[in-house]
């Protein structure tokens, strides 16, 4: 037993020497490596030091910071909200576009300098041959107005730089006179105008429309009415109530029925009823269709129902339905003279803010292509610009 014990110990002691001499060993064998180490050290720092003093510290710092991007964003300014978008082609469809445009401020008194402008929305199938005249009648008015066409989505405009429609396309769809096609034609003019925090008064014009006044005149016009001018009348004959679809009702009562132009003039608030509405666009989708002709029934009916009191039920564009048929008068190079434009813009009484008035007509239609040189030549003298 002693014996074993004995064995034990000098075990251990045996043990503990080997440890020691393992420690004392162990940083013989280190040293090599930490000269190693100190010898990369140096290297680097000489190389770095040579590295900045010839290309500079700005470059390694730009680098890397270049590649770090933030977490979020920074908010915006108001600008982000109020500028009118740079390029009117987007890619959101009618349904995206539609509810885009009916986004309302809910406090009326704007936080910035604001000019309220008329967009003047021209609905045409591809050219606008009277482009020259409304170039003149624009020009000097910067600011106080705003530009859109919707033509055939195959046609492309080339117009200059310099022209007051470059770039004024907006997207657009195949569009049926009579049908509701036309409707939302009119619906995706409104809705892109309305984008535009500025745009107060929304005017629908063709191709084959002229201004009749200057464009002063024009704007202080519309600018002061108290009303929008959308036409918008009883017809009891075949072509009034006649063409009204029972199926329509309870929504669309036939007392409610009305019967307008096409070609309007509305403030913001109507357009942005115009281009939110749901509940009556299914209906005349529905059961208006030719021979019930929607663009002379859906808006005159809608609005005579949600806001008939803002309406002042008269066109501010005249035409000629003397000669009869489906389609008014179109006018060339030998109807252009003074007399005409007497006819259109004397002789007619009518509301004006609630006071009798004899400018009743601000535009005519329609004019066919020839007519342009003669209306270049008589615009100074007759029509102020």
């Amino acid at each position: 037993m002693q014996s074993r014990v004995v064995a034990v110990e000098e075990g251990k002691e045996n043990a503990v020497s080997i440890r020691t001499n393992q420690t004392k060993a162990l940083p013989q064998r280190l040293l090599p490596l930490l000269v190693l180490f100190l010898a990369l050290c140096v290297v680097f720092t000489v190389i770095s030091m040579y590295t900045i003093r010839h290309f500079g510290v700005q470059n390694l710092v730009t680098s890397v910071s270049s590649s770090l991007q933030p977490c979020f964003e920074e908010p915006g300014g108001l600008e982000k909200y109020i500028k009118p978008p740079s390029n009117l082609m987007h890619n959101m469809t009618d349904e995206q576009l539609l509810w885009r445009a009916s986004f309302v401020p809910r406090i009326k008194n704007y936080p910035f300098q604001r000019v309220p402008k008329i967009a003047f929305m021209f609905l045409t199938k591809g050219p606008l041959p009277l482009a020259p005249l409304w170039e003149r009648f624009f020009k000097g008015h910067e600011g106080r107005y705003s530009i859109y066409v919707h033509s055939l989505p195959s046609f492309e405009a080339k117009f200059p730089s310099s022209s007051v429609f470059h770039n004024r396309q907006i997207p657009s769809q195949i569009s049926e006179w009579g049908r509701m096609s036309m409707c939302d034609a009119e619906r995706r003019l409104l809705a892109n105008a309305l984008l535009d925090m500025s745009n107060e008064r929304f005017v629908l014009l063709s191709e084959s429309c002229i201004p009749v006044y200057s464009f002063s005149v024009i704007y202080n016009y519309i600018r002061r009415s108290k009303y929008s001018f959308m036409g918008a009348f009883d017809d009891p004959g075949p072509f009034g109530r006649g063409r009204y679809d029972e199926h329509m009702s309870p929504d669309v009562k036939i007392t409610d029925w009305r019967k307008g132009s096409q070609w309007f003039e509305v403030n913001r608030r109507l357009a942005i009823s115009i281009v939110e509405d749901t509940k009556f666009y299914p209906k005349f989708e529905q059961y208006c269709r030719p021979a019930c002709y929607v663009d002379e029934h859906y808006f005159p009916t809608m609005l005579t129902i949600e806001a008939g009191n803002m309406l002042a039920n008269r066109s501010i564009t005249w035409v000629d339905w003397s000669r009869g048929g489906a389609h008014p008068a179109t006018f060339g190079g030998s109807d252009i003279t003074e007399n005409f434009f007497n006819r259109v813009r004397e002789g007619h009484r009518c509301l004006y803010n609630n006071r009798n008035s004899s400018v009743c007509f601000l535009f005519a239609r329609k004019f066919s292509p020839s007519a342009l040189e003669p209306l270049l030549h008589i615009a100074p003298k007759v029509l102020g610009f």
